[in-house]
């Protein structure tokens, strides 16, 4: 592994999402001369180039959902369907967020039927012993994806603003593997994602359980060492608590193609600029600059 040699992978959709909703609620959606609404994309990117002036990696690499249906939901009907549809400015602004990353000259990636965070985990795991990586996201689902040479970057209120989790300090905090967090999110489901675990078992519960036997294998392996109540609660559930594992783990083999030097981060500030000045988004010239590593604009 090239220890000079970093590659950051954006969740686009986070930080895509996030920039929308933080301006949104006051109702600035920032539209521009030809009616686009603009206020997301302008988050993306002050969140992207910010970002790469913070971590300032070698490589970068955005992953996105293409489209709501994913083999998830084929699975489990039910997945993410208490989600409403996005709101209708913020639909353009998905294609301009991919046109605002290829302006970076940053790759983005996604595949249909898959997450983003699959695409996230699938490259990870295909570099992660050729290059330090980071990967930056507001999904603590991403966190079972650490390793040695993998830290998490959670986005935090502001821009500029992380948590930066490793394998030692998400274990240290949490008292478990990042890959059992899979386990967790088995027992004690997830409601934003829609798919409930086993009925009665919350978080509190679902990481003592997962400290004390390290994976719902160990779980039931001893169901006779678990309280009446736990144990009765787990075998009505057990099949959901299964699918609900299933729903949690993020696919690492998703058939996308990915090669690490077209992600080498060469950011053309004249091109980044042009194409930022036509959508009529103001104020980038000095996150550009920084990004750019001090390069003329």
């Amino acid at each position: 592994m090239k220890k000079d040699q970093h590659l950051l992978l954006i969740d686009g959709m986070a930080l895509l999402f996030r920039a929308f909703f933080a301006t949104s609620v006051h109702g600035n959606f920032m539209m521009n001369s030809k009616g686009l609404p603009t206020n997301a994309i302008n988050g993306f990117l002050k969140h992207t180039l910010t970002a790469i002036d913070f971590f300032k990696p070698s490589h970068v690499i955005c992953c996105w959902d293409m489209g709501s249906k994913t083999f998830r939901s084929e699975v489990f009907s039910d997945y993410k369907a208490n989600r409403n549809e996005a709101p209708v400015e913020l639909m353009p602004q998905f294609d301009l967020a991919k046109e605002s990353a290829a302006s970076l000259n940053i790759p983005n990636i996604g595949l249909e039927g898959y997450e983003a965070d699959d695409c996230i985990g699938t490259i990870s795991k295909k570099f992660q012993e050729e290059i330090d990586i980071t990967i930056l996201s507001g999904d603590r689902d991403l966190l079972q994806l650490l390793h040695k040479n993998v830290d998490v970057a959670l986005l935090q209120k502001g821009i500029g603003q992380y948590k930066i989790y490793t394998e030692e300090s998400f274990h240290e905090e949490k008292g478990i593997s990042p890959l059992a967090l899979i386990d967790v999110k088995g027992l004690m489901g997830d409601s934003s994602d829609n798919y409930p675990g086993v009925k009665g078992i919350g978080e509190k519960t679902a990481y003592k359980l997962i400290t004390e036997f390290h994976s719902v294998a160990g779980i039931l392996e001893n169901l006779d060492k678990l309280k009446p109540s736990q144990r009765i609660k787990i075998e009505t559930d057990l099949e959901m608590l299964k699918l609900s594992r299933e729903l949690a783990e993020i696919h690492c083999e998703v058939p996308l193609e990915c090669l690490l030097e077209e992600a080498f981060l060469e950011i053309d500030p004249i091109k980044a600029l042009a194409w930022i000045k036509s959508i009529e988004i103001r104020g980038m010239e000095g996150l550009l600059k920084k990004a750019s590593i001090g390069e003329a604009i």
